[in-house]
């Protein structure tokens, strides 16, 4: 059966390195299937291969039943594509850069759901956002207090991976994730 693997993590716990870090792995065979998220933000902002989209047109697109999942967060509206339904139907395994506010709703959803939580320690999260530059001091601090004020819903099907270390660390953990759900990665 396929599997959507439903990426979460505060911002700046490096859930994007560790999903590029695995896409680059991947067998040949087009599964896993990394879906791209359509977000109200510049292309060329936040660092994450997105589709970007208008206000106008994402409220659009949701009206037209063209979203599988979508949220709000930061001042954005986050959209998952009707298309992973697809996918997950056609035997591929799917995954997902996800919200940890959204996760109970997607679980609902999709019975396939395996949460990945990328966690990261306040120290480590503090130096990354700084050094990403995009938030100013009180940014920086606001989202470290919201990272500890989120409590994700434990679970048997909930997978942790520290990424306090070197990326090769986390990366080939999430690797081994997809190999055991299913041989996915050429290893």
């Amino acid at each position: 059966m396929s599997k959507l693997f439903y990426v979460i993590g505060p911002s700046g716990s490096g859930k994007d390195s560790v999903m590029n870090y695995a896409r680059q792995r991947v067998r040949a065979d087009g599964c896993p299937v990394f879906a791209h998220r359509y977000i109200t933000r510049d292309a060329l902002a936040g660092g994450e291969n997105h589709v970007a989209v208008s206000p106008v047109e994402f409220e659009a697109r949701l009206r037209a039943g063209l979203f599988a999942m979508s949220w709000d967060s930061h001042g954005y509206r986050y959209g998952i594509g009707i298309e992973v339904k697809a996918w997950l139907q056609a035997g591929c395994n799917v995954v997902v850069n996800g919200s940890r506010g959204y996760l109970e709703t997607a679980r609902k959803r999709f019975s396939c759901l395996v949460p990945v939580l990328i966690s990261v320690s306040p120290e480590v999260l503090r130096k990354r956002l700084i050094e990403r530059g995009r938030e100013s001091p009180s940014e920086v601090e606001e989202r470290i207090r919201r990272a500890s004020d989120i409590v994700v819903e434990e679970g048997p099907d909930l997978v942790r991976i520290l990424n306090d270390g070197a990326l090769e660390l986390a990366g080939e953990r999430f690797l081994e994730l997809l190999s055991a759900k299913g041989s996915l990665v050429a290893r």
